[in-house]
């Protein structure tokens, strides 16, 4: 035999004993098909640590990933409507009830709960500190041209925002760019934009409690009812999107909403303070 063949004999002897995972092709084969899911979901369950503390439970009692996009509620509105998340959790009620009423979720299930702040510079110049009625407090700000900055990104927080300036009577993109700031950005952005300017601005609890910049910011207003801040969970329909993965998207819909799935939701804590409550 000549150098050559030889060289060659070797060669194939070689690839001969080599396995798929010599090159890596059993471990993509194994991990393309784990099976996933797909969460559009409103930043605060996210930015809060809670998705962190959630999913590990969940995929040791099914076997099933959960891969998060983290947007605001109305963005995540949008992708669920494009069919590009198997399951939506946000928390804007009204805007989940146009989604099951215009067919791109049979139901909303009520999942959870915590609550938004007012806060603000400590010196607190509106004299808003202690009020327990937060849209009056939102007169205050304005009446005294305080500086508020706004997420102004059609999150639900947004939404909320804006839902007490109407109860105010007070139209504030008319001065957006004088006292009232909009970021266009996430809740966490936002508090360091409000931290920064020495801010009046909305926050859900479980954001503010994570953040770690509150500089001379405090919460000055809450525990009005106009504040309460529910989460709702929908599974995208099949029927508008076939591709939906409906059957491990309702196992984990179940999973939150069975005595595991709240019990780890009521169990999740910063500094001793509970950053949501489950849904019953």
């Amino acid at each position: 035999m000549n150098k050559f063949g030889l060289t060659l004999g070797l060669f194939m002897v070689v690839i001969l004993r080599m396995t798929p995972d010599s090159f890596g092709i059993g471990r993509n084969v194994a991990q393309a098909a784990e099976p996933f899911i797909t969460v559009a979901s409103t930043s605060s369950t996210q930015n809060s640590g809670l998705f962190n503390h959630l999913l590990p439970k969940f995929k040791a009692a099914s076997g099933v990933s959960v891969r998060v996009i983290a947007v605001g509620t109305g963005a995540a509105i949008r992708l669920a409507r494009a069919g590009d998340a198997d399951v939506l959790l946000v928390h804007h009620r009204q805007s989940e009830e146009k989604f099951v009423s215009e067919g791109f979720a049979e139901q909303r299930f009520p999942v959870m709960y915590n609550d938004f702040l007012i806060v603000g510079p400590v010196n607190d110049p509106a004299g808003i500190e202690g009020m327990n009625d937060s849209a009056a407090a939102f007169a205050k700000i304005a009446a005294v041209k305080a500086v508020f900055v706004s997420r102004g990104d059609d999150s639900g927080t947004h939404k909320r925002e804006r839902a007490l300036w109407v109860v105010a009577g007070i139209d504030p993109s008319a001065h957006s760019g004088a006292w009232y700031r909009e970021t266009g950005s996430g809740m966490g952005a936002t508090l360091n934009t409000g931290a920064a300017m020495n801010a009046y601005t909305l926050s859900d609890r479980s954001t503010w409690l994570s953040f770690a910049n509150k500089q001379s910011l405090a919460p000055l207003v809450e525990g009005d009812a106009r504040l309460r801040n529910e989460y709702g969970v929908l599974l995208v329909s099949g029927k508008k999107h076939p591709h939906v993965k409906t059957v491990l998207g309702q196992r984990f819909i179940a999973w939150l909403l069975s005595k595991d799935g709240a019990a780890a939701i009521d169990n999740y804590k910063i500094n001793g303070q509970a950053l949501f409550h489950a849904s019953r």
